[in-house]
């Protein structure tokens, strides 16, 4: 059988990239044509200066301030203008508000605040503060992405907040990836809206995270995508080895937020493997990668580390794609300790066992990511394989987006024991395609093309009958 165009399946899943050279128009945006194997996302020049901005001296700078508030934790003093969490917050949101400055009114921070009822590792009323820089898009504003890092920290008891809890690895790394991302996208224009959140109260139980993604579920927010850097900050591991060029990222694989139709849906068509969460990671190995950061994205086909949990799980449990940014190797000497010097060896989360340019590269990462997101169409909306008639060609259909740069779309496809997508057809500005290949024997996706080339993260298709 052949499809419409005379090209056989054969032909099909072997088609390669130069193929698709024929079919692509003077400015790099595919246009209707034969599949072409895909290839990592070249990064544009203004996405290459950006990466360049990014300075592993501030973000040494910031950890060190940070881990010098002695103690972060939740329930330290909110008052004291030296020591404690209320210290730390007055610091940050300064830092905020001053990058915001060289926005031209495009950015703005607020400190989100809420008194936590006594609960779970919570013995008392305390006020818990997000510090929270909106960077508004100029095109999509109401297409969100958020990155995060949690400013809070622990000593080796959980509720122990008078201890020195420096905190440098476990979290001033992430938020120091946080800062100085809001640092040098505060001057960029981007599409999408960026939200740049530094979070209290992960160690005590995600509460700052849990408060943040639900005041965007309240108001129905288009969080299209959100990442959490929880202890970026050392490429060593416990036994001296280093990874200095590698990070990984957590993406679950069932849903968190799924309802039991969506898991019946889920099992009859095979779709363990292709999450929201499972495409962005796939997204961020395909603009993100050591030819762009000098990092190599390793994504963990996990919610996250072994029995634990981080800031993006209160997002997925809101039904957001969510993922955790981790280093390779964790050093459990240098995270939930306290600061001590056992024979010989030392113990406690201190700067000096943190590696800077490595921070550095996993903020390139993360800025590579977010600027291809916010720069490319949303997701698509709405993808759906026609089920009505049993046939052994493949129907797709999809919304269309309400970018104005939208050039059109992709359909993209793998086999089904593949772990990222292989091939991509060029369709056009269209809400439909077929496709003479099987949905029995490959996975089938779709996503958006803009004039500029930038792809969006794949949207799965659920059957419609």
């Amino acid at each position: 059988m052949v499809n419409p165009t005379g090209t056989s399946r054969r032909t099909l899943l072997a088609t390669t990239a130069a193929t698709a050279a024929a079919a692509a128009t003077s400015t790099g945006v595919a246009v209707a044509g034969e599949p072409r194997r895909l290839a990592p996302q070249p990064p544009p020049p203004e996405l290459r200066a950006l990466l360049r901005e990014i300075d592993h001296r501030r973000i040494e700078a910031t950890v060190r301030r940070l881990a010098a508030f002695g103690t972060r934790h939740t329930l330290s003093t909110q008052d004291d203008p030296e020591r404690g969490i209320g210290a730390a917050r007055d610091w940050i949101l300064a830092r905020m508000r001053e990058y915001a400055r060289a926005s031209g009114g495009r950015m703005t921070v607020e400190l989100q605040s809420y008194v936590q009822q006594p609960a779970p590792r919570i013995p008392v009323p305390t006020r818990i503060s997000n510090v929270v820089a909106t960077l508004r898009g100029t095109t999509s504003p109401d297409r969100v992405y958020v990155v995060s890092g949690h400013y809070d920290s622990r000593a080796s008891d959980v509720m122990d907040h008078t201890s020195d809890a420096p905190g440098a690895d476990d979290d001033a790394s992430g938020v120091a990836v946080v800062m100085e991302l809001a640092r040098v996208m505060a001057t960029r224009r981007t599409g999408a809206t960026l939200v740049f959140a530094a979070v209290a109260g992960e160690e005590q139980g995600l509460y700052g995270a849990a408060h943040l993604a639900q005041s965007y579920r309240e108001r129905q927010a288009d969080v299209q995508g959100m990442f959490t850097n929880d202890i970026v900050g050392s490429s060593t591991a416990d036994d001296g080895s280093r990874d200095p060029h590698s990070i990984r990222l957590f993406a679950e694989g069932v849903p968190t937020s799924e309802t039991p139709r969506e898991g019946e849906v889920r099992r009859s068509v095979g779709g363990e493997n292709d999450s929201p969460s499972r495409q962005l990671a796939r997204f961020v190995q395909d603009v993100a990668g050591p030819g762009v950061t000098g990092m190599g994205v390793r994504v963990i086909y996990r919610r996250d580390r072994y029995l634990r949990g981080g800031d993006h799980i209160p997002f997925l449990e809101r039904a957001y794609p969510a993922a955790r940014f981790t280093e390779p190797a964790e050093d459990y000497a240098h995270q939930h300790q306290d600061v001590r010097l056992v024979e010989g060896k030392q113990y406690g989360d201190l700067p000096e066992f943190c590696d800077f340019p490595f921070i550095a590269r996993v903020a390139r990462v993360n800025a590579a990511a977010l600027w291809n997101l916010a720069q490319a169409p949303g997701t698509p909306r709405g993808a759906k394989i026609l089920t009505a008639a049993l046939t052994n060609a493949t129907e797709l259909v999809w919304e269309r987006g309400p970018e104005p740069d939208l050039a059109g779309y992709e359909v993209v496809w793998r086999e089904t024991t593949a772990a990222r997508w292989t091939h991509a057809r060029p369709v056009g500005d269209t809400t439909r395609h077929c496709v003479d290949l099987s949905k029995d024997n490959v996975f089938f996706g779709v996503r958006a093309v803009n004039r500029a080339g930038l792809r969006s993260p794949v949207a799965f298709p659920t059957p419609q009958r």
